[in-house]
């Protein structure tokens, strides 16, 4: 499955580079299935807590190209589906610092979810079924630490919060999926895992130039 994901991420970097031809890279970029494995190594061998793993932020010119692999384990829906029918929520978390964002509404519940704003997505299922919710709108949101990994190596700026008003849609292997910069989105329950590439143009090149996994780095 890895290898037929291989060509179609070929095909997103070949009609990527037209926007930015005049300063694109003169070869194709390659990315094997053993690169891929190796970082979803390190992130289990390291302990990672975030299932997000930028491989690569990729330089094409005008814009920038990051390209992920992503790992979730089993997840339960019961916790989201009830928050989203009015249920009791949740344990309060520890106050949140950074600014708010989204809309602003006392006591709503449901499950999380985040946007970016500067970063569309388009997931490839390798491997695994999930429960993936988009859309809707974003309430009682926190924007993402402009120094931290989502802001400058995974997404961009983002937006994250409790998710309202959501389309709910099963994936599975082999599905395709895009998510347009601004739209909510999240996931209300993984039955056993869910492993997926993302690649992500990155039109305003927030993301750190050049950046490559550290499971690909010599040490």
């Amino acid at each position: 499955m890895l290898k037929k994901v291989l060509h179609v991420m070929a095909m997103v970097f070949v009609a990527g580079a037209a926007v930015g031809v005049a300063q694109a890279p003169r070869d194709g970029i390659y990315i094997t299935d053993e690169d891929i494995k190796a970082v979803l190594k390190y992130a289990a061998d390291t302990k990672r807590t975030i299932p997000d793993n930028t491989i690569r932020v990729i330089d094409m010119g005008s814009y920038q190209l990051g390209v992920a692999v992503i790992h979730r384990g089993r997840l339960g829906g019961g916790n989201a589906a009830a928050a989203g029918r009015g249920g009791a929520p949740a344990a309060a978390p520890p106050p949140n610092p950074q600014p708010p964002c989204g809309e602003q509404r006392a006591g709503a519940t449901g499950p999380n979810g985040l946007y970016h704003d500067d970063t569309a997505e388009t997931y490839v299922v390798v491997s695994g079924s999930a429960t993936l919710i988009t859309g809707g709108t974003i309430v009682n949101g926190r924007r993402s630490p402009s120094d931290g990994e989502v802001t400058t190596i995974l997404n961009g700026p983002s937006c994250g919060g409790t998710m309202v008003g959501f389309t709910t849609r099963e994936i599975k292997t082999g599905d395709i999926i895009v998510i347009p910069e601004g739209v909510p989105h999240g996931f209300a329950a993984v039955p056993d895992h869910v492993t997926y590439l993302s690649v992500r143009p990155d039109l305003k090149k927030v993301l750190r130039r050049g950046y490559v996994n550290p499971a690909l780095t010599p040490r």
